[in-house]
């Protein structure tokens, strides 16, 4: 038995080694991203506050229509997407889906599932547990992650930043 030991060690390991794939989750044409939040009561409002919550930026479509957009502000390649992971954590993306590449083809999300998909290539993307990993699909076939976006606390005040 105690032969066996290292064995099943080794095996364990080469398979743990060889199922793990590389994501590209920087197939996006690179954009400018800003977004600023400035305190607490407009991240409630605007922002993504609490797990499971989700909001979509798209500052050349007004999207949301009542979020204060600066000169300053820029939402990406096809927009922003942020949402609450399953601890309230914030996290963001850009909108646009990784397979089809194109600024007006955009991930949505779907709340029963707790998950987003693209409505063109219905590539399937995990954006509340797993940070915007494929889990069905061409995105998944080729290994194409959602592009993600930092967020957090802001150097000049804001409250939260998103940023490239």
């Amino acid at each position: 038995m105690m032969r066996l030991a290292p064995v099943i060690a080794s095996v364990l390991m080469l398979t743990v080694m060889y199922s793990c794939r590389h994501v590209d989750d920087q197939r996006i044409p690179p954009a400018p991203v800003r977004l600023e939040f400035y305190g607490i009561s407009e991240w409630n409002t605007y922002g993504a506050p609490g797990a499971l919550n989700h909001r979509r930026y798209i500052k050349s479509e007004r999207i949301p229509g009542d979020f204060p957009y600066t000169m300053l502000s820029q939402t990406g390649f096809g927009g922003i997407l942020i949402v609450g992971d399953i601890l309230g954590a914030p996290r963001a993306y850009d909108l646009s889906c990784p397979v089809e590449c194109k600024a007006d083809v955009r991930i949505v999300v779907d709340t029963e599932d707790s998950n987003a998909y693209c409505p063109c290539c219905h590539s399937i993307y995990d954006i509340f547990t797993n940070y915007g990993q494929p889990l069905s699909g061409p995105a998944h076939e080729y290994g194409y992650g959602l592009q993600k976006y930092y967020i957090g606390a802001g150097s000049q005040g804001e409250y939260m930043v998103v940023t490239r």
